[in-house]
Formats: C-alpha cells, structure tokens, sequence
C-alpha cells in the first residue's frame, strides 16, 4: 500500500516533467558572398563564424553558412532555403547591399529577423511593415559621407568628381555624398559609373580627368573597387582619391599595390583598433575581436568587414537571453520575440561602434563608429 502511495503521488511530477517540451537548439541562417566579386568581403565574414558563441543563454547554437557567390538571386535562394528547410530563427547577411536589399521580402514574409553585413542606408530605411524585421551592423553610407565631405573640406577641396558601382551600392553612395558635398558647398563636377566584373574603366577615367576635379571619390567595395584608381594614378591624376568604407580589407591593399598609397577613407575603428585612445568606448571590443580572429588567421589579417559579422554576434548575444523569456527557438513567438529584443539593443560595445537600437534606428550607431584612415607603407593608418 506504501509502495501504491508512492507511485500516485510522484505520477504527476512525471507527467509535468514529460509535458515541458525539450529545449531548442537555436539556429542562426547566415548567407554571404564567399567567392564572387565580393568575395573579399565575404571570406572574412565567413571566417568570423567560427568566432562566434556556440551556445546562447544556455542554448546550443548551430551556424548555417550558405555561399551565395556575390549574386542578388542566390541570395534571395539561401534566404528561403534557411528559413524553408533549416527553419532558422534569425539570418545574418547578407555581404552586399544588392544582396540584403533582396532579401528583404523574403524575410519579412516569413516574420525572421535579419542582420545585414551591408552598407547601404536603404536596406533599414524608411522604416515600414517589411524593415521592421531588418538590422544591420555596417556604418551608412551617409555617415561615412559626411566624415568623407568633413575631411574634403577642411583640406580645402572645392570640386569632387564621383565614379561608383552601377548598383544600389554606388547609386546608394552617389545620393548620399551629393546630400552632403551640397550643404558644405562642395560642387560635383562629374558623375561615372562601372560594373563589379568590369576589366577597363578608360572611358570613365578620361571624362573624370577632362572635369579637373580637387579630389575623386570611389564608391565601389572590394578590390574591384582598385580599378578606377589604378587607372587614374596610371593617367597621371595627383590629387587625393577617397574611397568608402567598402575597401576596408586587405586584398584591396594587394590589388592596388602603389596605386592605392595615400587612399583616404571612412572606417570602423576596428580597422586601427591598435591605434585608438584607450579611452575610445569601442577600442576593448575591437581588440578582443582583432585578438581572436589573429591567432587564427595570422597578424594583420583583420578587416573591417569580419568585424561586421562579430558585431552581429554581439547584437544577438545579447538579445537572445531576453526573447528565451518569451518562447523557444524554432517558434513564431521567438523570432519575434527575438526582433523586439533586438530593437531593444542598449549600449552593445562593438568593434565598429556602439549601438543603440529604437523602433526607428534599426542601425544605431552615431559619431563613434568612424574614423578616418589613410593607407601609408601598405598598411592603414590612424589621420588624427
């Protein structure tokens, strides 16, 4: 009869034990641009995967990393392939603007929060029903554009001729810069574009030169980007050439080689984390990431782009813990929880800045996320 109690009275722990449903493995989407024009960009990234948690807020976390070659259709292809068959509570990417832009609807059709590694100011602005599921961690163009146009016109350049992809990235950059040089009277006196993949930029270089511009900006990224200003010094041009925070790795020094020396351009403080005050909010994160990511990967390895997929890392280490509050990983109920905790993302010390996230800054980064840099001996250097 002892026994008979015993057993009816721990019957209903069991069956509340058997009823709570197992944890969930938390599973993260990442598409990138691994080969392809951009690949550049997207190696470092990749590589930076592997930096990441394996678990969060006690969860194990599993990585799936797509290649989506640097092409707008396989992007939108590994999108709803992760969300489809891996049933992924979050995507990370992806590398380009094309690319994230893309994405976009795919994601908000299926209500799965993303983090753009992409520039482009569009990809999270205006703010409306399908951005609401969309982050990114890369500074905006116009950001960067207007340290760029600071720069310009505190070493006395007047005119700026501009040569940029024929793609939302460097339609993106042209508007923006344009905002910009117009409000500091900065006058653009001329206006090119090339594709990723072209070889010769000659007809575009003789009408920058034909204008005798102060200074060129290049809004390009990558090391098709050294194109242009390969062939510009090559021509003879002097004057100083700017280049966007789209070139902030090392191939581009490889590619461009002499040409590319003196090159002035906006950067995350990751790219001269060594070089920073102590007292920069950003610097303790930047190291620890540049730390990391050397001893795998060799001195001098770090760019700016691996950086933007840790700061992805950091965002959703800290917005994780919250939304476990709400729901499990692999529901509806996660993933948004999981949107709104981003959103809610307060003082994330990154390796590119600091970001405060709100219902209309789906970035959240101010001042603190750039510095300017410039490419002496081969290397970046701090312009203080």
């Amino acid at each position: 009869m002892k026994l008979n109690a015993l057993v009816a009275a721990l019957l209903p722990l069991a069956c509340i034990s058997l009823s709570r449903p197992a944890l969930a493995d938390l599973n993260v989407g990442i598409t990138l641009s691994a080969t392809g024009p951009a690949a550049s960009l997207g190696i470092p990234e990749k590589n930076t995967v592997a930096l990441l948690p394996a678990s969060i807020g006690g969860q194990k976390v599993n990585y799936i990393v797509l290649d989506d070659a640097s092409d707008t259709t396989a992007a939108v292809k590994n999108a709803k392939k992760l969300i489809g068959e891996h049933k992924v509570d979050l995507i990370i990417g992806s590398t380009t603007t094309p690319n994230s832009l893309a994405m976009i609807d795919t994601v908000a059709e299926a209500e799965t929060p993303m983090i753009a590694m992409a520039a482009s100011a569009r990809i999270v602005e205006p703010m409306d029903e399908k951005r609401k599921w969309v982050f990114k961690t890369p500074q905006n163009d116009a950001q960067m554009s207007t340290a760029i146009v600071e720069h310009m016109t505190s070493n006395n350049v007047k005119t700026v001729a501009y040569i940029g992809f024929a793609d939302a990235y460097g339609e993106g950059w042209y508007g923006e810069f344009a905002k910009v040089a117009e409000v500091r009277k900065l006058a653009l006196v001329g206006n090119e574009r090339f594709n990723r993949a072209d070889t010769s930029v000659t007809g575009q270089v003789l009408k920058l030169l034909a204008a005798k511009p102060d200074a060129i900006l290049i809004g390009a990224a990558g090391t098709p980007a050294a194109l242009p200003q390969k062939a510009l010094r090559e021509r003879g041009y002097k004057g100083p050439i700017y280049q966007t925070h789209g070139v902030a790795n090392n191939d581009f020094l490889r590619v461009g080689g002499k040409e590319v020396e003196g090159t002035l351009l906006p950067s995350g403080p990751v790219l001269v984390a060594a070089q920073l005050p102590n007292d920069n909010p950003v610097k303790k994160s930047a190291v620890e990431y540049v730390g990391k990511y050397e001893v795998v990967h060799g001195k001098g390895s770090v760019t700016a782009f691996g950086g933007y997929a840790w700061d992805a890392g950091l965002l959703l280490a800290q917005a994780v813990p919250a939304a476990l509050k709400k729901a499990q990983p692999g529901s509806r109920e996660f993933r948004k929880a999981l949107r709104d905790a981003l959103e809610a993302s307060r003082n994330v010390a990154g390796a590119h800045g600091v970001y405060n996230m709100s219902a209309q800054d789906h970035l959240g980064l101010d001042q603190r996320a750039r510095v300017m840099v410039t490419i002496q001996d081969g290397a970046w250097k701090l312009v203080k």
